[in-house]
């Protein structure tokens, strides 16, 4: 029986006694999670449910260890006796400097998790960014890394998200609730999403044929900057987005239709950029030239899309799927730009079906 097997075999013989511990397993070493109460100088007031990592491997002798560990940490919480610092007041700094750690983790992330080296670079390793490399991996190390970041910012959010993983693969005792970021999508800045018509004015000023496919393309499509240079237009006016992007495989039907037909978008007319780089580098092209032409983003074309969809009628599902994205995403970010006039295309729309109900 291999030690997944067994570390579920005990969490089942723990849960039926009703110890309230369970035990996990990240990389070669073995964890306990359990409702446990904030760790001294947590923002928390209330228990929640947290890891405790000790050094202990993940075979058959670690998983003895660790289950008595669960036995013990069980009824110091029945008794409301359970203490933080017997697991962090003589916890040691792992051997290895911050620098060595992070290669070790990408290394794991990379070839045994099977991470993308995208999300790595785009993630991670901005995330880690603010960590002092030849210090040693310790609490202190991984705060510095998070305090270098602006408060309530996307950085922020990044770096508290790589700082966690990271000490969890390292088996350091790291609280990051206290610093977490109250950024989320949903909270930024209301856009001022462009019209229909201020789209179509706008492409009509830019003059290379080349960058007007590109935008053309967004508009229509609400396609992500680097989704316009992987493309299959073989179903035209339906375009496929290939799978070496953000969110992989997806058809895309044109909003509106006229569009892809008056701007020949059938026609591929790509600029002359380096293909051969990140999906985010070539996004960083396509908002390096068009940004500087334009009263408004290259990205809020594809937020218009969105918005635009709901005058179609289009069911919310298929616009979040056909824009790569969950209904959940879709719903909690574009909710919030409809404006009064969408809600009135959508409700004239109705009125003039003609299989809509009537009063009786």
């Amino acid at each position: 029986m291999d030690i997944s097997r067994q570390i579920e075999a005990t969490n089942q013989r723990l849960k039926a006694q009703s110890v309230g511990v369970s035990i996990g397993q990240h990389g070669e070493k073995l964890h306990l999670r359990a409702t446990l109460p904030p760790r001294k100088g947590s923002k928390a007031t209330a228990p929640y449910q947290q890891r405790i990592y000790f050094k202990c491997p993940a075979n058959p002798a670690g998983l003895r260890r660790a289950e008595k560990e669960a036995r013990i940490v069980g009824a110091q919480l029945i008794n409301s006796e359970f203490d933080w610092s017997r697991y962090d007041a003589h916890k040691k700094t792992p051997p290895g400097s911050c620098g060595d750690w992070v290669r070790k983790f990408e290394r794991w992330y990379l070839d045994t998790k099977g991470g993308k080296a995208e999300t790595w670079r785009g993630d991670y390793e901005k995330g880690l960014k603010g960590l002092p490399r030849s210090r040693s991996l310790s609490p202190a190390a991984l705060e510095k890394a998070i305090l270098s970041t602006e408060p309530n910012t996307k950085s922020r959010q990044r770096a508290c998200m790589a700082a966690n993983a990271l000490a969890k693969f390292a088996g350091v005792s790291f609280d990051v609730s206290p610093y977490r970021s109250n950024y989320s999508p949903s909270k930024v800045a209301l856009r001022n999403v462009p019209s229909c018509a201020a789209i179509a004015a706008e492409r009509e000023r830019l003059t290379n044929p080349c960058w007007r496919w590109v935008y053309g393309m967004m508009a229509t499509y609400g396609l992500r900057n680097h989704e316009v240079f992987k493309l299959d237009l073989t179903d035209f006016p339906i375009v496929q987005v290939i799978e070496s992007t953000k969110t992989g495989f997806r058809e895309v039907w044109p909003c509106y239709p006229e569009w892809a037909d008056e701007w020949g978008l059938k026609d591929p007319q790509l600029p002359p950029i380096k293909l051969e780089r990140t999906n985010q580098q070539i996004g960083h092209s396509v908002t390096e030239y068009l940004s500087p032409k334009l009263p408004f983003t290259p990205y809020d074309l594809r937020h218009a899309w969105a918005v635009r969809t709901i005058s179609f009628g289009w069911p919310d599902a298929l616009s979040a799927q056909q824009m790569g994205h969950s209904l959940l995403v879709h719903n909690r970010i574009y909710q919030r730009w409809i404006s009064k006039r969408d809600h009135q295309k959508v409700y004239d729309i109705l009125l003039k079906r003609e299989d809509r109900p009537r009063p009786p």
